[in-house]
């Protein structure tokens, strides 16, 4: 058995374990590392990425205090803005490098209002309010909050792509439907949302209960695969509902999406002539994407307008008639004549 320690020992014994102490909770030794992104972080998870859409401003102005970053400028011309947790050590190469990694990205010019902060886990959780997520969007900033770090399921890389084909849906029409909820105009025809939509298998913009069957979160996933694929690198296992699963056609749609968006409906005109009145002249046009179709008719007292093929047709007049292209790929226009004379018509094709 040792001997007593005599006040000298007793000294020592106390400074060497303050010392030791002092050491193991030391700020530096327990701060988080930043990871720097790169295109081989992506294809690395073992899940799906567990996002969540912000429907309303974030609780914080413009970036929580303590938090360092800026504009970088990237390699196609663009600016790109990040921040990072105080939690973090400052080091400006580490958010050049995840605005490089946006860059690498399939984008258009929406690439310049992005604003991403990164943070740890926790303090993720606490910014976009829930415990079950590793990233937020907020449309109406174009804001993305996520992990810094990778989580056990999914890398930063991910997450970061993930949430950055949020903010192209939502800088991308689909009318009538909302991108952010629906997807983008080709992908969402090509995928069937309104279909699935209306016969109860789909949830458009649904955080909660069916959240896995919500397209636009599953539109923002495979638009992740898209740059996994475009990268050759392997694709993460699909983790949402099976009938979004992402082929060959969904990603070549996204892509097309990104870089050629739909902006509006195509008008067509034309003109011609009755002959008799009940004469009937019928046109069909072809209709590749879902959204509305519109027609309308002038001619003769009494003519009128009648469309065929859709399920969901509103009249509005005799004249004028708009109808729900939900999967129909062809669209009829029938013209009724009043009387003998001229007619002039108009269509709108989404």
């Amino acid at each position: 058995m040792s001997a007593p320690l005599g006040r000298r020992g007793l000294a020592l014994l106390l400074v060497t374990a303050t010392a030791l102490a002092a050491g193991s909770v030391s700020p530096a030794a327990d701060r988080p590392t930043a990871k720097r992104l790169s295109v081989f972080g992506l294809g690395q998870g073992i899940g799906h990425v567990r996002s969540r859409i912000v429907n309303r401003h974030l609780r914080f102005l413009s970036f929580p205090a303590g938090s360092w970053g800026g504009v970088y400028p990237v390699k196609s011309g663009a600016h790109v803005t990040v921040q990072s947790s105080g939690a973090y050590p400052v080091d400006p190469a580490v958010n050049q490098a995840r605005a490089d990694f946006v860059d690498s990205l399939v984008h258009g010019s929406e690439i310049a209002k992005v604003k991403l902060y990164f943070a740890p886990p926790a303090e993720v959780e606490t910014l976009c309010e829930s415990q079950e997520v590793d990233g937020c969007y907020a449309p109406a900033t174009g804001d993305i909050i996520t992990v810094g770090e990778d989580t056990p399921w999914s890398t930063v890389e991910e997450v970061v792509a993930h949430e950055y084909g949020h903010h192209v849906a939502t800088n991308r029409l689909n009318d009538p439907w909302p991108a952010i909820a629906f997807g983008t105009k080709r992908w969402a025809t090509y995928e069937g949302i309104c279909q699935k939509e209306a016969s109860g298998v789909a949830f458009p913009g649904d955080e909660g209960e069916h959240y896995l069957q919500n397209p636009g979160e599953s539109f923002a996933e495979s638009f992740m695969h898209l740059n996994e694929v475009k990268h050759g690198l392997p694709e993460t296992t699909w983790g949402y509902d099976p009938m979004f699963t992402p082929d060959a056609t969904a990603l070549a749609a996204i892509e097309q999406d990104v870089l050629n968006p739909w902006k509006k409906e195509t008008e067509r005109r034309f003109a011609g002539r009755f002959s008799r009145r009940g004469q009937q002249k019928t046109f069909t046009f072809k209709t590749p994407l879902d959204g509305v179709f519109a027609a309308q008719l002038h001619g003769p007292r009494g003519s009128k307008l009648t469309i065929r093929g859709p399920k969901f047709v509103k009249r509005f007049s005799a004249g004028l008639a708009a109808a729900l292209v939900c999967g129909q790929r062809t669209v009829t226009a029938r013209f009724t004549a009043g009387g003998a004379g001229r007619f002039a018509a108009a269509t709108l094709i989404p």
